[in-house]
């Protein structure tokens, strides 16, 4: 990428909401460029395990360009992805569509029936994405199966959707997504490496679908540029960049583009919008910004047995589900043996007190059970004996985010909104991690930060730049325009406006696929309502060139 390259569309992130940019608007005729903060890595630049800290880890500062970022807020730690592909490089394959409540969510029930609009490109989204049923004969699912019957909802145990190729296990085979004529393709071994990065080529990620058809229509994908200003100018905007981390060669380059899309994640998204907002970049952007930022109401607990004699981690990341209540999924989540660092950030299960500080609560379970603690400092052979629980709610809760100057510089900031305040803990997750101890002779686990601060981790953030009627309740339309910047777009989990109560990766690529189905191929007039006329469903522009090639299966046409 030279200073000065002019394209039609700057697509800020390569994750689920900034590959389906791509692709779209290749198709229909615009020259896009995806900048990605991250790098591009092949099944063999992957970590074989999460101990080695350089490839697997997202700290660019200190040279680690791996795939797992981890920010910590003050109200939440914050799980995302890094590098071309974004958040499915790391993401546990799971393509589940939410719980009706995200559809009535107050925030933008009123503009559309979202579930009817939606159902079409959930279609899509699962195809394109590769969704199949997981197979859920693991010994982590024979505990979820108990676990359903000690919270009597055996009816609810389901396996899940995964994104994951099959095929032979360990064999190169063609991939179906491709009617035989695309890349080769290995089986998956059920390794449980796909939160490390899959090594055989098995997981569906960006980079082997939509990122791959977008390349091949001539979008250009650049690594290690991470955005940093988004400048009017004229009828259209400068990118400006630089490569992440770096001390002294930042390396520093210029693009312009007629249009931007947003979609660098939820926090990179909301950060860099609160940044161009504050100072004086985009003045006019909403003051909702940084609003009703979600934390899917997520806990992730765990148990770990006692001894060796079965091992957790064989699997895909996720094979099943249970549902103790209407609002609440639980999931069974796995790294591949070996990779033990993870545990690091595990300690022994400590209740929240609104009444007793945290940290009193944390010692006094030290000094109370002093064997158990001295042997949860143990990580050997962690991924093996540990079960891993992610609790889900429906239920609404939100934060909001702001820029705090200090010491070192302003950062990211986090605060209880105005509302129903993200949930410190969750008693059913609590309860299912001491059940599932029970059932595997072990002891109920959780986070560090939750245990000594009452600070929950999410996978799953989302919002911060919601869609709404007006800038008085939103930051972009119903057609994922910014308002006050219709040449400004967010497609990523920034625009999302309601809890899923599931793993969000599918309904955040169908929100981009219907935003990118109304563009206007190149050239052609624009059936979207005009910025801030009154919302009304638009008929999918079909593209020009679509990228799925005709031999491809009937059902992947379109």
């Amino acid at each position: 990428m030279k200073d000065g390259d002019a394209f039609d569309v700057a697509v800020i992130g390569s994750g689920f909401g900034g590959s389906v940019a791509a692709l779209r608007l290749s198709e229909k005729g615009y020259r896009v460029a995806v900048l990605e903060a991250g790098r591009r890595f092949r099944p063999r630049d992957y970590a074989r395990s999460s101990w080695n800290l350089r490839r697997f880890l997202w700290f660019p500062a200190l040279g680690l360009r791996g795939i797992q970022r981890i920010d910590l807020l003050p109200d939440v730690m914050v799980l995302s992805g890094a590098g071309v592909g974004g958040g499915s490089l790391v993401y546990a394959n799971t393509l589940i569509e939410p719980n009706d409540e995200f559809f009535d969510d107050p925030q933008w029930r009123d503009i559309a029936d979202w579930k009817s609009e939606l159902a079409p490109y959930y279609d899509q989204a699962r195809r394109m994405l590769g969704a199949r049923q997981a197979p859920a004969d693991t010994p982590a699912d024979d505990v979820m199966r108990m676990l359903a019957r000690h919270f009597d909802v055996e009816h609810t145990f389901t396996p899940t959707d995964v994104g994951v190729h099959f095929g032979n296990p360990g064999r190169e085979d063609a991939d179906p997504f491709f009617g035989g004529a695309g890349p080769r393709r290995t089986g998956c071994i059920e390794c449980g490496g796909c939160m490390v990065g899959c090594r055989y080529n098995a997981k569906n990620t960006l980079d082997r679908n939509y990122l791959y058809l977008a390349e091949a229509l001539g979008a250009e994908i650049h690594p290690s540029r991470e955005v940093t200003d988004v400048v009017p100018e004229g009828d259209g905007y400068l990118v400006k960049t630089r490569k992440p981390g770096s001390w002294v060669l930042h390396r520093r380059r210029t693009i312009r583009a007629s249009q931007v899309i947003f979609a660098a994640g939820a926090l990179g998204t909301t950060r860099l919008l609160l940044r161009l907002r504050d100072e004086g970049l985009l003045p006019r952007l909403s003051d909702r910004v940084g609003r009703t930022v979600r934390t899917n109401s997520e806990a992730i607990l765990g148990a770990v047995a006692g001894d060796f004699d079965i091992d957790y981690s064989r699997g895909v990341a996720i094979t099943s589900a249970i549902q103790p209540d209407a609002s609440t999924r639980i999931e069974p989540v796995r790294y591949p043996a070996g990779s033990n660092s993870m545990g690091l950030l595990g300690t022994v299960l400590v209740p929240v007190s609104e009444r007793v500080p945290q940290p009193l609560r944390f010692l006094w379970q030290i000094l109370t059970h002093p064997i158990t603690f001295l042997r949860s400092l143990s990580v050997r052979r962690w991924s093996e004996r540990s079960l891993i629980l992610l609790v889900m709610q429906s239920l609404s809760s939100s934060l909001r985010l702001s820029r705090r100057r200090g010491r070192f510089g302003t950062r990211l900031t986090s605060e209880t909104e105005d509302g129903t305040p993200i949930p410190r803990w969750l008693p059913v997750a609590h309860e299912a991690a001491r059940a599932a101890a029970d059932l595997m002779g072990g002891v109920p686990a959780a986070s560090v930060n939750e245990a000594i601060a009452g600070i929950p981790v999410t996978a799953h953030p989302l919002g911060g730049a919601c869609v709404g009627e007006s800038p008085e309740n939103g930051v972009i339309d119903p057609y994922h325009r910014v308002f006050g910047h219709p040449g400004l777009h967010v497609t990523d989990g920034a625009a999302v406006s309601a809890n899923l109560g599931s793993n969000p990766s599918l309904t955040i690529t169908a929100l981009a696929e219907r935003a990118m189905a109304m563009w206007p191929n190149k050239g052609e007039a624009d059936p979207r309502p005009e910025p801030g006329r009154p919302y009304r469903p638009v008929v999918a522009v079909p593209p020009n060139r679509p990228a799925v090639p005709e031999h491809a299966p009937a059902a992947l046409r379109y």
